[in-house]
């Protein structure tokens, strides 16, 4: 069979088969294009999930006729030069403009500054209208009407118009985050307006406007460096978190990418800290030289190659748990929010039942409480399973765990003090402005896990040797990367040496794991190494334990404590990183505020 050049339209339409792949796909070039044009408004309408209509107007630049005539061309862009080693802007291929024309009916009206009339163009199924004078404002109105319809094989592969609306709301949402100096309004027939006004430089702001008003007061900054590459934006406590990933933002200048490196160092910073099948709040950004990233090697630009990628996970991974550290033991606000909804929900419940027939002191089910009789539910208790501890009268005395004057823990340390014992699982305490409920067993077993991991990892960890060395057979370069680590497996109690050009000898492993499998362990170290250029196989393994451990040797729920012992449990939690979940993920406290008490009794 002979050798034939394609036709453009055909190109354009195989072009268009990777570019763009459904609505949001043309959505997010279209928006691109506006941002890069320099717009501080940019309006998107659709119709029939995007498949009908999808509108993008803006405030941008406006292009010359002549370049209008250009726009529509394949590889024809004003973004780059003769080099894809410095690309600064979010479009630059060139392909985005003809291969939507080559589906679908596409048009575009433009007006620059200066110009004293627009210019239009249409394309439709790839046959070009020459360019025509039109009114206009200036910016550019792009309308692309019933994508597809010159290839409808694809019609068959779009979902609904409710999804495809959807995707097109993400994409509007992860543009309106990197860009918070540009105003986003999202309308149609399809849906309810969606506006994201500008917020100038107050980021957080404008992920306040996207992620909910929750995630400003349960997010931890974050500012980091190092050599090249810069790590800023804003991470959520682990109690304040999601059953899906999708609320993780990732930027590399300021670029929307959802890369597998950067969403793997998320879930490797929040190891330990949030239950399986649960997913952190985080919105990052990473800044670093152009010529030191990839972002030609995905036709969506989505995915990025960095020169370092050791580098840039280590970068995250570091920054986030330094975040968490450092402010991250404290609850979510969420939890208080629920709280109150069930108080109120209880309530509204308990309503239309009091409302039935006038009360009268027979038909009440409440009764005023005899003081020479105990209260219902705490009588048949050995001691009240609930009360309040005397306090000293020595009010000079210095705020001690066990030892301090009514109102001065509440003071000086944020967990307050504490004032009673519920259900002989759940410490309520009380703080300058509020009170707090503790998990005793999930607090306690944080603060010996912590123990275990702080020893484990401040000497090296005690090895068995084995009675024969085991040999473990690995390609060369996987060998080498393991030999480079192998002062680091000593501390953690497993010893490697080199066996041959090809094999690895195995002579200790750490003694806490027991019998293991020595030869499985060393091919999962390599492929990390292979992959990150880091080794958290051995060192999560050891964790794991130290968690069971902690588990096991916690106070157990059901056990009564002196006042004593839960202050003494409150001042470490103060004090000790992660305390405010436990190792499963779960919050191991919960605190209200006295303005929300005071809310549920009608106060304020």
């Amino acid at each position: 069979m002979a050798i034939k050049q394609l036709s453009e339209t055909l190109i354009n339409q195989i072009a268009a088969g990777e570019v763009i792949e459904r609505p949001a796909s043309a959505a997010k070039e279209l928006i691109e294009n506006a941002l890069d044009a320099g717009a501080t408004r940019i309006e998107v309408a659709t119709a029939g999930g995007g498949k009908t209509l999808l509108r993008i107007a803006d405030n941008g630049s406006g292009m010359s006729p002549a370049d209008l005539e250009l726009a529509i061309r394949r590889h024809c862009t004003s973004k780059i030069d003769d080099a894809l080693t410095d690309i600064r802007t979010l479009g630059f291929r060139g392909e985005a403009l003809p291969s939507i024309g080559s589906v679908a009916r596409l048009s575009i009206t433009t007006r620059t500054a200066g110009a004293k009339e627009g210019a239009a163009i249409s394309v439709a199924g790839g046959r070009t209208e020459p360019v025509r004078p039109s009114p206009a404002n200036v910016g550019t109105v792009v309308e692309v009407r019933d994508l597809f319809f010159a290839t409808p094989a694809r019609l068959k592969f779009m979902k609904s118009e409710k999804a495809e609306a959807a995707a097109i709301s993400e994409v509007v949402r992860r543009m309106a985050i990197a860009f918070p100096k540009v105003r986003f309004v999202l309308s149609g027939s399809d849906r309810s307006t969606l506006e994201f006004p500008a917020t100038g430089d107050d980021r957080l702001a404008r992920m306040a406007q996207v992620l909910g008003k929750d995630f400003r007061d349960n997010a931890i900054e974050i500012d980091a460096e190092r050599e090249e590459a810069r790590l800023t934006g804003f991470a959520g406590v682990p109690t304040f978190n999601r059953g899906n990933s999708l609320q993780q933002y990732a930027f590399v200048n300021g670029r929307p990418v959802q890369d597998k490196l950067i969403l793997s160092a998320i879930r490797a910073a929040y190891a330990e800290t949030i239950p399986q099948g649960r997913y952190p709040i985080a919105v990052l950004s990473i800044a670093l030289d152009p010529a030191l990233v990839d972002v030609n090697v995905h036709p969506a630009k989505s995915d990025v190659r960095f020169r370092d990628p050791g580098l840039i996970r280590g970068l995250i991974i570091g920054a986030i748990r330094e975040a968490l550290t450092r402010g991250g033991d404290r609850a979510a606000t969420t939890g208080a929010q629920g709280m109150m909804r069930a108080f109120r929900a209880e309530a509204y419940r308990a309503e239309p039942q009091r409302a039935q027939a006038p009360w009268t002191a027979a038909a009440s089910p409440y009764r005023p409480m005899r003081f020479d009789e105990p209260a219902r539910g705490f009588a048949e208790a050995p001691q009240a399973a609930f009360q309040e501890f005397a306090q000293p009268a020595a009010r000079n005395a210095a705020p001690t765990a066990a030892t301090a004057p009514h109102g001065t823990i509440e003071s000086a340390f944020p967990l307050g003090a504490a004032r009673a014992q519920l259900h002989e699982n759940y410490i309520v305490a009380q703080t300058e402005d509020g009170l707090v409920i503790v998990d005793q067993h999930a607090a306690h077993e944080r603060l010996v896990f912590e123990a275990m991991r702080t020893a484990l990892h401040s000497r090296p960890v005690a090895a068995q040797a084995l009675l024969i060395p085991e040999i473990v057979d690995l390609a060369e370069d996987d060998c080498d990367r393991l030999m480079a680590h192998a002062e680091e497996f000593l501390r953690l109690g497993l010893s490697i040496e080199r066996f041959g050009p090809g094999a690895i000898a195995v002579r200790e492993t750490p003694a806490m794991l027991g019998e293991m499998d020595a030869a499985g362990l060393v091919r999962q170290l390599a492929d990390e190494l292979a992959e990150w250029d880091t080794a958290n196989g051995l060192a999560g393994r050891l964790d794991y334990l130290a968690a069971t451990m902690a588990c096991h040797g916690s106070v157990r729920s059901g056990r009564r404590m002196r006042p004593e012992e839960m202050n003494a449990l409150l001042r470490q939690m103060e004090v000790t990183p992660g305390s405010g979940q436990c190792n499963h993920g779960r919050p191991t406290y919960i605190e209200l505020k006295l303005a929300d008490i005071e809310r549920l009794f009608g106060r304020s």
